[in-house]
């Protein structure tokens, strides 16, 4: 959700910074995911100033160009050469000088140097108001004003401001704050100052020349329908204010009566819809459901089977509108518009998040209906619409505003015990703050005594409705940060089976962090498209759309888009790691299971002077999986080539018969589904048997034997078929006493080897434990090793 930093300001009169508002909605709650500046045009005008035309002479060396002296302000006259024919002394005009960037209407933004055009030097450029991003104009430079100081900036003549738009994340709990009156309730309750509300004292009713008579015949779908109409009114483009105003918070302005509509969504939080009067056959309003399979045609040109379940606003032969998600085609506001019904209405958020998802339709509008709006609201919002539609389109009101409101809605009663609020919070917080704080957040208190208060919450803070809900509330305002750790710490005696699960998971997270990965976090919803096994995918009954209709079944792709979203801001060194739950349906019993995955793309190391970047590889990956099996101290572990549909190529290290970890390259099938060019390693961990595995594997410890080790080496041809696991299985089956490690230190492929065969180096190392190894005992292993190797892996040893 996009809130405008200027908008807010005409809540609130604050002196905080964009920048420190961030910080403080991020705080109370809304998490600021980011804060971009907008300007009213592109480029700002920054770097354009103001400047008096002294003289003007032709061009020595052109007929159609102009050299000019020009003051800017700097105490020096610029000399410019000009091509416009209507530059002439005792002109104010606007100058980019030399270094600056300009932004034309049409064409890519291009930066001024100095130069010399046809000879004489040229040090800046006056402007035409195409070639600054002001218009289309191109017939000659723009004159200004005589009153226009010489110097000053060109911004501030135009009176051009920069916006700050706050990106908020918003949870799906507040919906109270979908709106900047939303934002700043909260901001107003945080630094305690007041919210100024839009002045509604203009609004008047003119005349009742277009009364629509409204019947609400599902009062249950529709708790409360408010309306009003307009007449004579004049549709064309809004004013520069109100499309800037739309422009910087991402919605693309339409005409002057839409963009109030949308405006006025924006700022208080309550859609609202406008019909084309004429459009209303029998001059009358009905909201009902229709027979099932009804065909409706929406804006988008679309036409849609309704379900009986789908809330209309109808006419008395037709629909017009699925209440609180779309319009119709044929009853939209249009250019010849010249009276409108105006509906500001209080739908049932399951209604209509039901007709939503049926129809894959997701607008502003059903946005925060779904999620329930201020049922208060619908007449405030009307008023405020009207009379900017009259002060937008000219017009008359010309019926009074109609409210079907049977069944008003009820604050929720609330009782809160101070002690209580103390107990959860950490922290006794004084009555005086929590009063200020619950009225501040619009929050009415009934009555009060030493033990606790009784409140009435507003209905539009659909989220608060048990004592809990107050608490967080007033912790919230009150902020996170200021809860003090306390000096003293109790605890009690762990009884918690070993290894314990958070413990375990936290040192494995410490041991990743330390080696230079990041710990990503997402969400377990996901699309369907990823899913190897559709079958065996838990689907979501009421999904909040097609991107996450499904529990997600593995971790990769989860991984994989974190990865994309990195690559395309240009950071593609990525080092991740993610613990999480997948899901799965085996016949009728669903299943979760914890796992761990580890992805690894882009380079080794960051490029540098002094070493080459070389690009991660399958073995950084082993590494990093040897690093976490080593830390967790697991043995006796098989390895097999991985049977994983996701991985080009990969290995299996198994607990018995299970797979603990499967890790390799991921298929360029899966890279495709999330458009991923480079190579990316990805590890799976299954981290339930992990933690069985651990609790069953008793660490031993022993003294540093007294005795050297021997090292050996073979080199020997093999076939390329030939692992190096099974010649480690081999080795370990003939020396199990003695034998400590083995490794391989050289490989090699190439036309000097028969075809289909490769040549392996390895080397062995023999220890023993209570006395020191003798050559005839050393000897004596390494024959039965080349026996072995020769007579099971059909090897050649080579001397």
């Amino acid at each position: 959700m996009k809130i405008s930093y200027k908008w807010l300001q005409q809540f609130i009169q604050t002196s905080k910074t964009p920048e420190e508002l961030s910080l403080i909605l991020t705080n109370i709650g809304l998490e600021v995911e980011s804060l971009e500046k907008v300007q009213t045009i592109p480029g700002g005008l920054e770097g354009l100033v103001i400047g008096y035309v002294k003289e003007c002479t032709q061009h020595p060396n052109a007929d159609r160009l102009k050299v000019t002296r020009v003051d800017v302000g700097l105490g020096e006259d610029l000399q410019i050469v000009c091509g416009a024919n209507n530059v002439a002394a005792g002109q104010k005009v606007v100058v980019a000088t030399v270094n600056t960037t300009v932004h034309p209407t049409a064409g890519e933004p291009f930066k001024i140097n100095k130069s010399k055009i046809r000879g004489e030097v040229s040090e800046g450029m006056i402007c035409a108001e195409d070639e600054i991003g002001l218009g289309h104009d191109h017939d000659g430079i723009m004159e200004l004003n005589a009153d226009a100081i010489i110097g000053s900036a060109a911004k501030d003549y135009f009176n051009l401001q920069d916006d700050f738009v706050f990106e908020i994340g918003l949870t799906p709990n507040r919906a109270d704050a979908a709106s900047h009156l939303g934002v700043a309730r909260d901001l107003a309750a945080y630094l305690k100052i007041p919210v100024i509300m839009p002045d509604l004292s203009g609004f008047k009713v003119q005349n009742q020349d277009l009364n629509i008579p409204v019947m609400v015949e599902d009062q249950e779908a529709c708790p409360r329908y408010s309306s009003l109409s307009i007449s004579g009114i004049s549709i064309k483009e809004s004013p520069e204010w109100l499309k800037d105003k739309l422009n910087a918070i991402g919605v693309r302005p339409i005409n002057n009566v839409v963009d109030v509509t949308n405006f006025v969504l924006h700022e208080l939080g309550q859609p609202l819809h406008a019909f084309d009067a004429d459009a209303i056959s029998g001059n009358k309003v009905l909201v009902k459901k229709l027979a099932e399979g009804t065909v409706f045609r929406t804006l988008d040109d679309a036409d849609r089977k309704l379900s009986a379940d789908d809330l209309m606003i109808c006419n008395a032969a037709e629909p017009m509108c699925i209440a609180g998600v779309f319009g119709g085609i044929s009853s939209g506001v249009k250019q010849s518009t010249t009276k409108i019904f105006l509906e500001s209405a209080w739908f049932n958020p399951v209604s209509v998040r039901k007709t939503s998802k049926r129809h894959g339709l997701k607008t502003d509008a059903s946005f925060r209906f779904e999620r329930g709006t201020d049922p208060d609201m619908t007449v405030t919002a009307l008023k405020r619409a009207a009379i900017l539609i009259q002060e937008l389109a000219g017009g008359q009101i010309s019926s009074e505003i109609s409210d079907i409101y049977p069944s008003p809605a009820k604050p929720f009663s609330v009782e809160i015990s101070f002690k209580n609020v103390s107990r959860l919070i950490g922290k006794t917080i004084p009555a005086d703050e929590i009063r200020a704080t619950l009225l501040g957040l619009g929050i009415k208190i009934s009555s009060e005594d030493s033990e606790g208060m009784k409140l009435e919450v507003p209905a539009y803070k659909v989220d608060v409705t048990r004592e809990v809900d107050i608490i967080e509330e007033i912790l919230r305002i009150h902020g996170y940060d200021n809860v003090e750790i306390p000096s003293q710490i109790r605890a009690s005696l762990n009884t918690t089976i070993k290894p314990d699960k958070e413990v375990l998971q936290n040192q494995i997270a410490d041991l990743l962090s330390a080696n230079g990965f990041f710990e990503i976090l997402s969400n377990s919803l996901t699309k369907l498209s990823y899913s190897a096994e559709p079958e065996r995918a838990v689907r979501i009954l009421n999904p909040l759309s097609s991107d996450l209709d499904v529990m997600r079944q593995n971790l990769l792709f989860s991984g994989l888009e974190a990865i994309a979203y990195n690559q395309n801001r240009r950071n593609s060194d990525l080092k991740f790691y993610e613990f999480g739950k997948v899901y799965n349906l085996d016949q009728d019993t669903y299943k979760e299971n914890q796992r761990l995955s580890v992805f690894l793309s882009g380079s080794k190391n960051a490029e540098s002077w002094n070493s080459k970047s070389v690009n991660i590889n399958f073995y950084n990956l082993k590494s990093a999986v040897d690093l976490i099996i080593g830390r967790l101290n697991i043995k006796g572990l098989a390895s097999s080539e991985t049977a994983n549909p996701d991985l080009s190529s990969g290995i299996s290290y198994r607990k018995g018969e299970k797979s603990l970890v499967e890790f390799g390259a991921v298929s360029k099938k899966a890279l495709k589904k999330l458009d991923i060019s480079s190579e990316v390693f990805y590890a799976d961990f299954d981290w339930d048997l992990i933690v069985r595995s651990v609790r069953n594997n008793k660490i031993s410890y022993a003294e540093v034997s007294k005795f050297p080790s021997v090292r050996r080496d073979l080199s020997m041809l093999l076939n390329k078929d030939i692992s190096f696991e099974q010649l480690k299985q081999i080795a370990q089956k003939t020396e199990k006493g003695l034998l400590k490690e083995i490794n391989v230190f050289d490989v090699y492929v190439g036309d000097k080897l028969p075809e289909g065969k490769k040549s392996y180096a390895l080397s062995f190392l023999l220890q023993d434990e209570e006395k020191t190894l003798t050559d005839k005992q050393i000897d004596a292993i390494m024959q039965k090793l080349i026996l072995n190797f020769e007579k099971q892996a059909g090897a050649e040893i080579r001397k």
